[in-house]
């Protein structure tokens, strides 16, 4: 038949050209290295875990005797083949991750979609999504602010959840140090008043104020991102609910139990 023999001559010109962007632009797993595919199946078994509360874990983010300034959930532990493909994906200019680690966000999403319901009532209006921001420096560099990716998925995942929610940039990071490497002091001194609410949020009637917020990251690791975001965004007059995130540094009792890592990479 004409419209099945069309189909079939479009698959084969699909996959010889697959074939062809893999001689020239050779493609492996971001986790694992294994040649051919973006994301291989192994790899991808490491992000199924449910998404847990990991706040406890991080240093800036524990009030003590039990407590934590926001709840954050995450569904994998920030090491080896984690590691390598998030390292890839924010740095390393792979932006064909985006289907991957949006489906994770949107896991999770449908995770705090629970946690959404039995806080606030329906009637509050939609749940702002607001990703961590970045410097303009590491934007530039990246050429594109990945955890807006990760904020868009887990919008749709609030939406699974019958949770009306919207992504709204929200806030503005000023400069500072670039936060890979640092400990928990030197990431709070880095963003100590450089994280603001954006100005067109509080004028034209974009308002936080009143809204209910849940933050987005790539990874939990002391937490002192999340709290600054956090002070900025209570200081403007929003309810901070949680945030979400698709992997956490693993608190030190529990690296011994860390995942493989890729060859030729070391564990941070």
């Amino acid at each position: 038949m004409p419209g099945s023999r069309a189909r079939r001559a479009r698959a084969l010109l699909a996959g010889a050209c697959r074939d062809l962007s893999g001689l020239l632009v050779p493609v492996a797993c971001a986790g694992c290295g294994r040649p051919d595919v973006p994301w291989c199946s192994a790899c991808d078994t490491w992000w199924r875990a449910p998404a847990v509360r990991r706040d406890h874990g991080a240093g800036r983010l524990d009030l003590l005797e039990g407590r934590t300034l926001l709840p954050v959930r995450a569904p994998a532990a920030y090491a080896g083949p984690v590691r390598h493909a998030l390292v890839a994906w924010k740095d390393g200019g792979r932006a064909d991750l985006d289907v991957h680690l949006g489906a994770v966000a949107r896991r999770v999403g449908v995770t705090l979609a629970d946690d959404v319901c039995a806080a606030v009532p329906a009637t509050v209006g939609p749940v702002l999504v607001v990703p961590v921001p970045s410097t303009a420096r590491a934007r530039r560099r990246r050429g594109r602010d990945p955890v807006v990716v990760l904020a868009a998925g887990l919008v749709a995942g609030l939406a699974d959840g019958g949770v009306d929610a919207r992504v709204a940039r929200a806030l503005h990071r000023s400069g500072g140090a670039d936060l890979a490497g640092l400990g928990a002091r030197a990431r709070r001194e880095a963003l100590a008043g450089r994280v603001r609410v954006r100005r067109r949020h509080v004028v034209r009637g974009r308002v936080v104020r009143g809204r209910v917020v849940l933050l987005v990251d790539d990874v939990l690791t002391t937490g002192a991102t999340l709290a600054a975001c956090h002070a900025a965004l209570v200081a403007a007059g929003a309810r901070v609910l949680g945030a979400g995130a698709v992997a956490a540094t693993a608190p030190p009792a529990a690296r011994s139990a860390q995942p493989g890592v890729h060859p030729g990479v070391e564990a941070g």
